[in-house]
């Protein structure tokens, strides 16, 4: 597509699509953020377009130098707040990418899209690549839109969907990491705000509803895009001898997390399954190399993690803000 001062532009992969497009260095002392006034060019008119933007072969050493990237696209960090997965901050705005056992898959999602509320932006960094596997997996999430049957979508959206959370009980985050206090009334503020209905259980822990959106339409594009984490938070997600055991401990109502119709009906598994096989239909893999950034459009691509052996190391960060209610 071009040669830059100091990097080259195409897409990743050749054929139909532009997810991810490759901005590469085209000398390995180029530092990214020497270049970031031509960088923030390229992102200006391809990442909307594209979905999501790979930066490599560049210079850039360590986390701090990573926040400064990501910080200089004009919008603060965010704080992960009311998040799903134990994460930890490594720098102000940076955490560690989702600290789930190595064996373990994540589905593709965007981020926080379980919630009314979440970045537009979203960085991954590629500190230390792991020995084999540990991918972040992408996806289109407009084409996502497209190949889920009409009538899954159409019920998805005349429903909408449910997330009931119960934290804590060493089954789940303990509130007190997802909400950053241990102020009861911090909480119930939160919730307020962001209409999520919150109640405290006998033994002390809480649980959490809200009624969300199953499909969004992108502020500036104009697009729809499938933007919810049904396939994720449902229990069918689980492995059959984990969900198993799960019940076998608590009823279905303080099971960590699960979702359902915005009316509380419950969802059915082989829809969930269709949608799944939506996902893998559009996944998009590509091995990390060491000093890889990944920018996306959190609402026009979902990320996923593969399992890995050995080391790996991937940060994130998360900036501008948006809520469903600005739709």
């Amino acid at each position: 597509m071009g040669v830059a001062k100091g990097f080259a532009v195409r897409p990743l992969f050749s054929g139909e699509g532009h997810l991810p497009l490759l901005v590469e260095a085209t000398d390995p002392d180029t530092r990214l953020l020497a270049v970031f006034d031509e960088i923030s060019e390229v992102v200006d008119e391809h990442l909307q377009r594209d979905g999501g933007i790979l930066f490599r072969g560049f210079s850039l050493e360590g986390a701090e130098q990573f926040r400064e990237f990501a910080a200089s696209f004009g919008h603060p960090l965010l704080n992960y707040e009311f998040g799903s997965t134990p994460r930890s901050s490594v720098t102000q705005g940076v955490y560690t990418s989702t600290e789930y056992p190595a064996h373990q898959s994540i589905p593709l999602h965007n981020e926080q899209a379980y919630s009314r509320d979440w970045p537009m932006k979203i960085w991954f960094y590629s500190m230390i690549a792991a020995q084999s596997g540990g991918e972040t997996p992408i996806a289109d999430s407009r084409e996502v839109y497209r190949r889920v049957p009409v009538h899954i979508r159409e019920r998805f959206v005349s429903k909408g969907l449910m997330y009931v959370r119960n934290f804590g009980n060493g089954l789940d985050v303990a509130w007190e990491q997802v909400f950053n206090t241990e102020d009861r009334a911090v909480v119930e503020a939160y919730c307020r705000a962001h209409g999520i209905v919150c109640e405290w259980k006998d033994d002390g822990e809480l649980r959490t509803r809200q009624t969300c959106q199953a499909v969004a339409r992108h502020p500036r594009t104009g697009e729809r895009v499938w933007f919810n984490q049904a396939h994720l938070f449902h229990i069918s997600n689980l492995q059959p001898e984990v969900r198993e055991s799960l019940l076998d401990i608590v009823d279905e109502e303080d099971l960590p997390r699960n979702v359902y119709y915005g009316d509380g009906s419950p969802i059915e598994d082989e829809i969930l399954e269709e949608i799944r096989g939506v996902l893998d239909q559009c996944m998009i893999r590509f091995p990390w190399q060491e000093g890889d950034v990944l920018m996306l459009d959190n609402m026009l691509a979902a990320h996923a993690r593969a399992p890995f052996e050995g080391k790996r190391k991937v940060i994130v960060a998360m900036a501008e803000g948006f809520s469903a209610d600005q739709l």
